[in-house]
């Protein structure tokens, strides 16, 4: 030992101690209070907590099924699987038996999980991980060799296994996480007290269940600094508030333009931010911007069904679009779930001979269910059936479920990352407003719900041309107005070959498709300003396979937001002097989107 390195002084080492103690002590106190917050965990049909069992009956099937028709397949990946266990074993135990304190090398994958150093270096820490990546690499290449599934099954069974792997990472538990117990020695236990602290939390803030809060709930609040583009709410029905947003510029287009969000989420998703508004920017444009802001359901509007949302919805909204602005046309835009319903309203509007919508635009919009994407895990009867016993139950799809479903198609980023942080360092959740609008979720009505997920997402009711607006089927066939859809390359909720496929059976003669970079939302909220995801436009028809569209497909640096602006331009008409918002209920944005119903 150095002269520098001296020993901790005995009252430093007490002291430390002490704390350790006092620390140790407030977890008891907290685990009372997790033992009482879990006791107000309210029951749920159990096909919310995961597929039903024939699903892995299913897959031990196709894996015996495997054994017996080409059991030489089957040896051959065991034989490769101890193989590479035991070459991990032995050379972990050479290095440490020529007396050095480090890890042999190291062939696995890059891993932003094992990003500590100790992954890397540490014998124990090393062992751990390379053994996780060695049976996770094994047991996905055996899901992926069964040759006797159903595409769709397979689709479940790849994806649930993958559910199941990332779930053991040893990141996620402490005793085998470096960063949690570096952090807990550090701080002498309080890094561990502080994440029992936020486990409890959102333990008992959920009515007990678990939710990781994934930002700072105080650290923004909607209308100071989130939402705050100027303007006024218009119209109020029980479904919906209709926002109109003040002038920035002299001059107008002629027609105005009106958005439609999912009503899955809240609005301000596209406006966050003054830099990465897309509400603003559109008024930036020169356009008379009307956006709605639905109301988040109670238990009191079970029965409302997708006819309602269409009727007091979509139509009243474009009526009272066109009754303030005297306009006989306006144009719509649909995100999202409310694309879909859009196009329903559009096929419907169109047998009707009603010509007021004079150009739409799809965001990210599913109308055709054929193959829905990872999204569609989650759709099969066992799944729907729960949701549907649990609506008739609530007379709600609440927002938890919802909440936790979408989560789990991203669940290291969205549940397991996040968790660590919390519980395991005992961070704090970061303020960070996309964070904050994930979290703000809203209901569904429970027969509008089962409607959405029976009619459209199973039955493939509108592609098929049988799902019924007001009784009548419409079809895609039936959308023939001009039209722009915009899809996003690495979307994991609605996918850009399948929102393809649904524009190009529409039947307008007037088509344009944009691919953007990134995912759902990024790929969507992405401001000129930031230069950051491009996107591919193609100017032959969108018809074919989405796969060789994008291959003859151009790339271009930089936001869709100015191209799309452009071709909604040249669809609005000409500019005439800016319109003001008059006859107030209250300012934007509204009273709808702060509501807090009881789910």
């Amino acid at each position: 030992m150095t002269t520098e390195e001296k020993p901790p002084a005995a009252d430093d080492t007490e002291a430390r101690a002490a704390r350790l103690n006092a620390n140790l002590a407030k977890v008891e106190e907290l685990s009372k209070r997790l033992t009482a917050a879990l006791t107000h965990r309210r029951a749920v049909d159990p096909a919310l907590h995961g597929p039903a069992p024939d699903v892995y009956m299913k897959a031990a099937a196709a894996y015996f099924a495997e054994m017996m028709a080409n059991p030489a397949k089957v040896v051959e990946h065991q034989i490769n699987y101890w193989g590479k266990t035991l070459k991990h074993y032995v050379e972990a135990q050479q290095t440490l038996a020529k007396g050095e304190f480090k890890a042999p090398p190291d062939p696995g994958p890059k891993d932003r999980r094992f990003s500590n150093p100790l992954w890397e270096t540490h014998p124990f820490f090393n062992y751990l991980k390379q053994q996780y990546q060695l049976n996770s690499d094994a047991i996905t290449t055996a899901v992926g060799d069964m040759e006797t599934l159903t595409p769709e099954d397979r689709r479940r069974v790849e994806y649930f296994t993958k559910q199941i792997v990332d779930m053991f990472s040893p990141t996620n538990f402490l005793g085998t996480n470096p960063d949690a117990l570096e952090r807990a020695v550090e701080t002498d236990g309080e890094s561990l007290v502080q994440g029992l602290e936020n486990l409890v939390r959102d333990i008992e803030s959920n009515q007990g269940d678990l939710l990781v809060t994934l930002a700072d709930r105080e650290a923004f609040h909607v209308g100071q600094n989130l939402a705050t583009t100027p303007g006024a709410v218009v119209y109020r029905n029980r479904m919906l508030e209709l926002i109109q947003y003040e002038p920035t510029t002299e001059k107008v287009h002629k027609t105005p333009l009106l958005i439609f969000p999912p009503w899955i989420n809240k609005f301000y998703i596209m406006d966050l931010k003054a830099q990465n508004s897309l509400i603003k920017w559109i008024v930036d444009q020169g356009f008379t911007l009307f956006v709605v802001s639905w109301v988040n359901p109670d238990s009191s509007y079970a029965g409302t069904t997708m006819d309602d949302y269409i009727r007091d919805g979509y139509l009243r909204a474009m009526a009272e679009v066109r009754r303030i602005t005297g306009e006989p046309q306006i144009n719509a835009v649909g995100y999202c779930i409310a694309g879909t319903t859009l196009g329903l309203t559009l096929a419907h509007l169109q047998k009707a001979g009603d010509q007021s919508v004079k150009a739409a635009t799809f965001f990210t919009t599913l109308t055709d269910f054929s193959d829905p994407g990872e999204v569609g895990v989650f759709l099969n009867d066992d799944f729907v059936d729960g949701i549907e016993r649990q609506t008739e139950r609530d007379g709600i799809l609440s927002k938890l479920f919802m909440s936790k479903t979408f989560s789990f198609l991203r669940s290291n980023d969205l549940i397991y990352t996040p968790a660590i942080k919390s519980y395991m360092l005992g961070e704090a959740p970061p303020a960070f407003d996309l964070l904050y609008w994930n979290g703000d979720g809203t209901n569904l009505p429970a027969t509008m719900a089962v409607q959405y997920l029976r009619g459209l997402c199973q039955a493939d009711g509108f592609a098929k041309g049988e799902f019924q607006v007001f009784g009548k089927p419409v079809s895609l066939a039936d959308v023939k107005l001009p039209l722009c859809a915009i899809a996003c390359e690495t979307d994991h909720i609605a996918h850009w070959r399948g929102s393809f496929n649904g524009i190009k059976q529409m039947g307008s003669s007037d088509k344009t498709f944009i691919l953007s970079e990134s995912g759902h939302i990024a790929g969507i909220i992405n401001p000129p300003s930031k230069d950051k995801y491009g996107h591919y436009t193609n100017d032959g028809p969108v018809a074919g396979d989405p796969e060789d569209w994008r291959q003859a497909a151009t790339f271009h640096k930089g936001s869709w937001w100015p191209r799309w602006g452009a071709w909604l331009a040249e669809r609005s008409g000409p500019m005439i002097k800016a319109r003001i918002p008059v006859d107030s209920l209250c300012s934007a944005p509204g009273t709808y989107v702060v509501a807090t119903p009881a789910d």
